[in-house]
């Protein structure tokens, strides 16, 4: 059973904020506006989704869902749960088919699954044979690259509708940085600038000078954070969502035109150059904390948070509390945000389109096939995904997945306290990608995993781990081709 984990923890909803939402959006509202028109034949129904409970899904359900029922007479009734409960109750219900949920959340790791299943309704063909439901304030090119993650990739047919988008981002401590006394001692020991790494060596060298340099001035701080805790699949995403393109290797190291893993069949993963990139993160751990090896993606956020490290990789969804939550954050107003340091030409493969740099994460809401009330889902899922609710929206949750977002006044005022992260992610938000188009996802996962937690352990050398993982990983796929559920393309 595939489970994803891959979430932070997140604040909550501010009730004066959620009051002052309960305004109806930028639309004109009332009994002649489009939606009231085209909801008219399913006034009185109710909707049924479910959800992770998070600040994004918390808007959607105390704000959204009454705003959409004040204009439509279409009740929502969102559930929001932990991730695993969500998973479970929401593929169970599809598997089934007993329609108890009328829209679903999609993390977008996991849709290549739901589409290899033929669980979810194609929204563009949707659109296309009702046009009386199309909503003239919804368009799917309206949204960032990240809605890319939701189509079919053969046609771009359409299959959600995005409501939270992150990316996994390199963070610093600006004021470290800018510290002339630190600047003077990093440039005598390295002989060059320190300013925020650009390459994976001299993410070490920072890493390691302010490892030293706190441990000389008696500081409870670290170089760098490091996600490698044992018994959890963080370490895994870490490796193969942040080090791996850093070092040039892309889709985890699978060849989709062969389906193999290893060198021997076009693959990368056993590569010299992901053995590289593993064999620098594990030494990535002697300017850890201590708790690295303890560490998933919240704690790490926590770590930074509390000031433990210099820099380090951190989900964007993170963002909001670590830069203005005086009751959880000690380094408000002093945190930048950069490119990750890349290997040399990772960059320029990344711009033309033949890799990425890291990971976007995110999720969106799909109609499931067993779907009772398809067409009333369908304006439901428009109505959030329209411009007017933006805004409101990510400043509250620190989501972004509408153009219009970004050049919202609240957005940009945002964008200073979050050290330029809404900013960043305009720029270069189209070199990061999500997960590989993989419906076997949670297979490639649960082989890789244990051998990267042997090489944290001390069990296993990289490059043994690696090898040994590719030959596991190219058994399992030529099963699936020989079943015909993968296809191997001609050279």
């Amino acid at each position: 059973m595939y489970i994803s984990l891959k979430r932070s923890a997140y604040h909550v909803l501010c009730p004066v904020f959620i009051m002052l939402c309960f305004a109806s959006p930028n639309v004109s509202f009332g009994a002649e506006s489009w939606w009231a028109n085209a909801a008219k034949p399913y006034q009185g129904t109710v909707l049924h989704g479910i959800s992770e409970n998070t600040p994004p899904s918390l808007y959607v359900r105390d704000v959204l869902t009454k705003q959409f029922e004040l204009e439509t007479g279409i009740k929502v009734e969102l559930e929001l749960v932990d991730w695993g409960t969500m998973y479970d109750k929401s593929t169970q219900d599809m598997a089934t088919g007993k329609g108890v949920y009328d829209f679903v959340y999609i993390e977008q790791d996991i849709f290549y699954a739901y589409l290899a299943q033929k669980f979810m309704v194609n929204l563009t063909m949707m659109l296309h044979d009702h046009p009386n439901l199309g909503s003239p304030l919804f368009h799917f090119d309206d949204f960032t690259s990240f809605q890319n993650y939701f189509a079919e990739p053969e046609t771009g047919d359409m299959y959600g509708v995005p409501m939270e988008g992150f990316l996994k981002v390199y963070l610093y401590r600006k004021d470290l940085f800018e510290k002339q006394e630190i600047q003077q001692a990093f440039h005598q020991h390295y002989g060059y600038p320190l300013k925020p790494a650009t390459t994976p060596k001299s993410y070490r060298d920072i890493a390691e000078f302010f490892t030293h340099w706190s441990k000389d001035k008696g500081l409870d701080m670290w170089g760098a954070t490091v996600q490698a805790r044992l018994d959890h699949p963080s370490s895994f995403y870490e490796v193969v969502e942040t080090l791996f393109p850093m070092f040039g290797v892309y889709n985890w190291g699978i060849n989709t035109d062969t389906w193999k893993a290893s060198v021997g069949g076009g693959g990368k993963l056993n590569s010299n150059r992901a053995k590289e990139a593993l064999t620098y993160w594990l030494d990535l751990l002697k300017y850890a904390p201590p708790e690295a090896k303890d560490s998933d993606w919240g704690d790490v956020a926590r770590s930074f948070a509390a000031g433990r490290v210099a820099q380090g990789w951190v989900y964007g969804d993170n963002m909001g509390w670590i830069t203005a939550d005086p009751n959880r954050s000690t380094v408000i107003g002093q945190v930048g945000v950069a490119l990750p340091p890349l290997h040399e030409g990772v960059l320029e493969e990344a711009k033309a389109g033949k890799g990425y740099i890291g990971y976007y994460d995110g999720g969106a809401f799909g109609i499931p096939k067993s779907s009772k009330y398809k067409e009333a889902a369908l304006l439901w899922l428009q109505f959030i995904g329209q411009p007017a609710v933006q805004s409101k929206w990510t400043v509250q949750s620190i989501r972004v997945v509408h153009n219009a977002t970004l050049s919202d006044p609240a957005v940009k005022a945002q964008d200073t306290i979050t050290g330029g992260y809404y900013s960043f992610l305009n720029q270069y938000g189209s070199l990061y990608s999500g997960a590989p188009p993989f419906s076997f996802h949670g297979v490639v996962r649960d082989i890789i995993a244990p051998y990267i937690h042997l090489t944290i352990s001390g069990d296993l050398s990289p490059a043994d781990a690696l090898d040994q993982a590719a030959a596991r990983i190219d058994k399992r796929l030529t099963r699936l081709v020989k079943k015909g559920l993968l296809t191997v393309k001609e050279q």
